[in-house]
């Protein structure tokens, strides 16, 4: 797969699908800085395949933080709502999250996949403090759509007003980038199968978040960005269909299937 515009080389080709995939999906959450290299290389071929037979024409890919970001943000304090105004902190967080990206970017690139970085820490900021709204510009992802690139995001650190540098979750970039590149569809991949209900059976569908608001609860590990809970009340935000699954429903959402749990 190399990239190019792809047939006329107009702007109107498919709308992009967003993914996500969970720190906890590519890392060993609980050990600092370990890859799962068989998880990662599993969601590479997944996307390369779906690539490669068509059934995804322009892809941008989102990584959440795991056991790089997540140890390090927790280590010095930092959260999506506490900052920080050391350098040295900043650089231990985004450091991090560039070497998760650097490995996500290699099995890309393994498989062909013509995928490229977006560093989120040179791009977004909260201009008026934790309680606004993330300003995240896109014309740089939107053109390397256009030019048959695939965007690799990642969680990373953010420029606050009044905090130094905050974090910015994976998901709050998934909900960005669906509305501001008008995503066709938004996949979000966890570790679990779905959002669970209290008997630990996946719920088909969430339209409320009221309705599921009991039972859903915080992260069993290290998570500075909101756990569950979070991942549900951002993807309610989206016009694009949502879906949450796990591993196993990686190549179904890709073909168009909507595993997991649909959120919309």
């Amino acid at each position: 797969m190399t990239p190019g515009k792809g047939g006329s080389g107009e702007s109107t080709l498919d709308a992009p699908v967003v993914l996500k995939l969970g720190g906890s999906v590519i890392t060993e959450k609980d050990r600092p800085e370990t890859v799962d290299e068989p998880a990662l290389a599993a969601a590479g071929d997944a996307v390369a395949d779906a690539l490669d037979r068509g059934a995804i024409e322009r892809l941008v890919l989102v990584h959440g933080g795991g056991s790089f970001g997540h140890h390090h943000a927790n280590e010095h304090g930092i959260s999506t709502s506490e900052g920080t105004r050391d350098a040295g902190a900043v650089m231990d967080v985004h450091g991090a999250m560039k070497r998760l990206n650097r490995a996500v970017l290699s099995a890309l690139h393994d498989r062909d996949v013509p995928a490229v970085p977006v560093h989120p820490l040179s791009l977004a900021a909260r201009s008026a403090g934790v309680d606004d709204d993330l300003d995240l510009p896109l014309s740089s992802t939107a053109t390397l759509l256009g030019e048959g690139f695939v965007p690799v995001l990642h969680g990373d650190g953010v420029a606050t007003a009044g905090e130094g540098v905050t974090v910015v979750s994976g998901d709050e970039l998934v909900v960005e980038l669906a509305a501001g590149l008008g995503a066709d569809r938004v996949g979000v991949c966890s570790t679990v199968p779905g959002v669970l209900d209290d008997d630990g059976s996946v719920i088909p569908s969430i339209d409320d978040f009221d309705a599921v608001a009991d039972a859903l609860g915080a992260s069993d590990v290290t998570d500075v960005s909101g756990g569950m809970a979070a991942k549900v009340g951002e993807l309610l935000a989206l016009d694009a269909p949502a879906s949450v699954f796990g591993p196993d429903g990686l190549e179904a959402f890709l073909r168009g299937e909507t595993p997991g749990t649909r959120i919309e």
